[in-house]
């Protein structure tokens, strides 16, 4: 196989995969980020706290 054939037979497979694209309806990504944004800015407080010797 060459790369060209599978590239393409990669297309081919992700084109078909479903009708809904991939999203779930419930799936909010404005909530999605918020949530990561959180939950790195708590990961960045943690490490700030155990980091006092600088």
């Amino acid at each position: 196989m060459s790369l060209t054939s599978t590239a393409h037979q990669l297309v081919t497979l992700a084109s078909e995969g479903g009708e809904h694209g991939g999203n779930h309806e419930s799936l909010s990504p404005y909530l999605t980020g918020g949530g990561a944004f959180v939950a790195l800015l708590l990961l960045l407080w943690i490490t700030t706290r155990f980091n006092r010797d600088r």
